[in-house]
């Protein structure tokens, strides 16, 4: 079984290698729906499989400068606290002995048709972002920043939490809404820097709550890193206009199979 879950790794692994995203995205509907890992279990333990995964990414993007740390301090205001709210709202409905499983998988349904959406939508948001046309929006828009900014890390520290899903692709495309004149490579730097504490502190927190296997988290790390490694190497090759609409399709398919 744990070789099963390390070639499950390499898999999620090499998406992620090949388009970017799709590490939470892919991973806990995996370990629920074909492993029938418990949802809170699979969520804990992708949330640090996520953190652990990601983390070489942050000194990459900080050696080339393509981290805009002030919007991360901005997301971490909102996100950090809602993730311990989150944190102790599941340990309460785990001591009064109710089972919380239908409102993670619940959560994670929502969240991966939204990431679906994101990922079919990108570009109509970007554009919707740097349109000049709506003046009055836009000025609200730029006098809010910052007060949007935090409450959209509050609303990814919630969804992360509940869900694992949240802090990639779904969390780019509130950066791109709110910072259109940033460039595209910052966006995904500023939202990677982001991801990875936010998946850590979560994915402590369901330690704490006993909701992370160690054991499977080894198995699915050693099956991603080389997977992350090959599919980097073959991204290149492979356009992007035919491989997020593909991984989009998957994920709302796996969403609505959650939901239902």
């Amino acid at each position: 079984m744990d070789f099963a879950f390390t070639i499950a790794g390499f898999i999620v692994g090499f998406i992620i290698g090949l388009t970017g995203v799709g590490g939470g995205s892919l991973m806990t509907p995996i370990l629920v729906l074909f492993f029938h890992i418990p949802p809170a279990l699979a969520v804990g333990t992708d949330l640090l499989y996520a953190a652990i995964t990601k983390s070489g990414g942050i000194f990459v993007h900080h050696s080339r400068r393509t981290i805009e740390w002030p919007i991360v301090g901005l997301l971490c205001m909102g996100s950090i606290p809602a993730t311990f709210i989150a944190i102790a709202v599941l340990k309460y409905l785990g001591d009064i002995g109710m089972n919380y499983d239908r409102l993670i998988t619940s959560s994670l349904s929502v969240a991966l048709i939204l990431t679906s959406l994101v990922l079919i939508f990108k570009k109509q948001l970007l554009a919707l972002g740097q349109n000049d046309r709506f003046s009055t929006i836009r000025e609200i828009h730029f006098h809010y920043q910052r007060h949007m900014t935090v409450l959209a890390g509050a609303l990814i520290g919630i969804l992360v939490t509940f869900s694992s899903v949240g802090a990639g692709a779904l969390g780019a495309a509130i950066l791109f809404f709110l910072y259109p004149r940033v460039r595209s490579i910052s966006i995904v730097g500023t939202d990677l820097a982001h991801a990875v504490p936010i998946t850590a502190i979560a994915g402590l927190g369901h330690l704490h709550l006993g909701t992370v296997d160690l054991f499977l988290l080894g198995s699915l790390i050693l099956g991603s890193l080389p997977g992350i490694y090959i599919g980097s190497h073959l991204g290149s090759y492979l356009p992007e206009k035919i491989m997020r609409p593909v991984l989009a399709s998957m994920l709302f398919m796996i969403g609505l199979r959650m939901a239902i």
